[in-house]
């Protein structure tokens, strides 16, 4: 924390192809994953692998431009290390993104969507083996996605004419794309998006709690719902694309919290 500028008030995570969020911090200092002891490199091309602290409209921040994931061959435990390590610089607010798959009607490529709740289905959390200082055992995931948060996101993007919708994503360990079966089978189980990412952080995030505010950029239809077969490429194409939009939102959010003191 010596080397940061200042003390971040917010930890945003930039997913797949949202990292030029990054680029706006003011006053930034940039360090590389790799440069912080027990922290590996990524290993995802679309993933920067590095924090950038500074300000965004007047709010000391922490930017993660890039994330672990468990198909890397990364614990839980390591993907939620950034998390942990924003809240000990101390961040008290979580802002995820990522680029996820539509599965609820009406969410196509490029729709902005908040998350109400999510599916843990990765067989893994960050909470397992010993409590780790500052979080709790049990942590009520009651409300995950914190309703206030969400309230302002939505105010934000109504004075913006921006359209967000919101419902619930379905996190799977990766990194094969999803079976039309296995979308189905989602869909019943109530989830509206699908990707390889984010609850680990959540989790770890309201084990020490923090206030959460999730947002997914819909880069793609899930397995199914298109006749076109899945690739990263169009995730990247929509997620570069769309993340203007996602930019807009955050910026108005965090103008919020400033307003708010």
């Amino acid at each position: 924390s010596a080397r940061l500028p200042v003390r971040p008030r917010v930890h945003i995570v930039l997913g797949s192809g949202l990292s030029p969020l990054a680029n706006g911090v003011k006053d930034p200092t940039m360090i590389p994953f790799e440069g912080i002891p027990g922290m590996p490199p990524t290993t995802v091309a679309s993933h920067a692998g590095r924090f950038v602290a500074g300000t965004l409209e007047g709010v000391p921040v922490l930017v993660q431009a890039g994330r672990y994931h468990l198909y890397e061959g990364h614990s839980a435990d390591t993907v939620a290390a950034p998390v942990r390590l924003g809240r000990a610089v101390g961040a008290r607010v979580l802002v995820v993104t990522n680029a996820a798959g539509g599965i609820g009607s009406g969410l196509g490529p490029g729709s902005l969507v908040l998350i109400r709740d999510h599916l843990n289905l990765q067989g893994a959390s960050p909470l397992t083996g010993p409590v780790r200082l500052g979080e709790e055992r049990f942590p009520d995931m009651t409300e995950a996605y914190d309703p206030e948060l969400r309230r302002e996101a939505r105010s934000v993007a109504e004075a913006l004419s921006l359209e967000l919708g919101e419902g619930v994503y379905a996190g799977l360990p990766g990194p094969s794309f999803e079976t039309p079966a296995e979308i189905e089978m989602l869909a019943r189980f109530g989830a509206d998006l699908v990707g390889m990412s984010t609850v680990p952080e959540v989790i770890a995030a309201r084990a020490a709690g923090s206030r959460c505010l999730g947002v997914s950029l819909v880069s793609n239809l899930a397995a199914g719902r298109s006749l076109r077969p899945l690739s990263h490429h169009e995730v990247m194409e929509v997620a570069q694309e769309a993340g203007a939009r996602l930019e807009r939102l955050i910026r108005g959010v965090l103008g919020r919290l400033a307003e708010a003191g």
